[in-house]
């Protein structure tokens, strides 16, 4: 069986695309439906830079879906019958599009939008986010509500990456207390991440009601294969579901390990990254080492799968 997974934000690379627009009049069709969805140049922005206009949240969300879908419609007639898809964190936008669940202008939108209201989120209440890395999660869970209570702010996981690599997200002076408690608790390293908020995390909820509006006023249908839950862990079988999830998303952890053994223990045996990058069969090599997975980002990596295909 096979599953279909898509990154989130940090996948983003200036030159990003290019080489897929180039080669496959697909996925140049895809770029141009996005910059005629956002009515800015966005293919500009991912091509050319600058990298920080690139990185810029309400860029980079957009940026990084588009790629993706640019990569499933490059392959759309050799990718064989999916079974599940994931993404993580915005890649569950991604994931719905290639389910069909979403349609892709309206995805690319709600992504822009999405990224919008987290930026202000971060502004209205500036927090941080760090790595943490050696550390259980039932330990890091501790050392997060201890740096809460010492500090009366918030510090929550925010990411389950993989087995002893999680992201902490809340308000700075916790944060901070946190990282230094996680090295007292036996953290190999605990590394602050260059972010603009406090992503999944309690500091995201004035976003909610931004994104839950705009989701609203716009078509999800039920996804044609199960898209598992970024918050839940779950499969996703409904249009409705699917459209509460990607708004508590904001605020729930990414539980990515998770989500990985429930795609396996449902018989997925072969994973495809779809999108920039090749983060997401890095971190299942840590989280299980029999899966097979290989990385679909550039147009040599599509050409040589469209090949074998074939």
């Amino acid at each position: 069986m096979v599953g279909l997974l898509f990154p989130g934000q940090g996948s983003q690379f200036v030159g990003m695309g290019r080489d897929l627009a180039e080669r496959f009049p697909a996925a140049a069709s895809v770029f141009e439906r996005a910059d005629s969805a956002l009515g800015v140049a966005l293919t500009r922005i991912m091509w050319e830079g600058p990298e920080d206009e690139l990185t810029a949240t309400h860029n980079a969300q957009p940026a990084i879906l588009a790629h993706s879908v640019a990569v499933l419609e490059a392959l759309r007639d050799r990718l064989p019958a999916v079974s599940m898809a994931a993404g993580h964190s915005l890649g569950e936008f991604s994931a719905y599009v290639s389910a069909g669940s979403l349609d892709f202008e309206d995805a690319v939108r709600a992504v822009r939008r999405r990224g919008e209201l987290m930026f202000r989120s971060g502004q209205e209440r500036p927090g941080a986010m760090a790595a943490v890395l050696g550390l259980e999660d039932e330990a890091l869970e501790r050392v997060c509500r201890e740096a809460a209570q010492a500090t009366g702010g918030a510090c929550v996981p925010a990411n389950f990456n993989a087995p002893g690599q999680i992201v902490i997200s809340g308000d700075e002076p916790a944060v901070e207390a946190a990282m230094e408690l996680a090295k007292e608790a036996g953290a190999r390293r605990a590394v602050p991440l260059n972010v603009s908020g406090a992503f999944h995390s309690p500091l995201m909820a004035v976003a909610e009601d931004g994104l839950q509006a705009h989701l609203h006023a716009v078509e999800l249908v039920d996804p044609a294969f199960p898209v598992v839950s970024n918050v839940s862990a779950e499969p996703v079988t409904g249009a409705v579901e699917a459209r509460d999830l990607l708004v508590r998303q904001l605020t729930s952890p990414v539980r990515w390990v998770a989500s990985m053994r429930t795609m396996r223990g449902h018989g997925v045996t072969r994973f495809l990254e779809i999108g920039p990058g090749a983060v997401l069969a890095g971190l299942m090599k840590r989280i299980d080492r029999e899966a097979g997975v290989e990385s679909l980002g550039t147009a040599d990596q599509v050409e040589s799968f469209r090949g074998v295909a074939a």
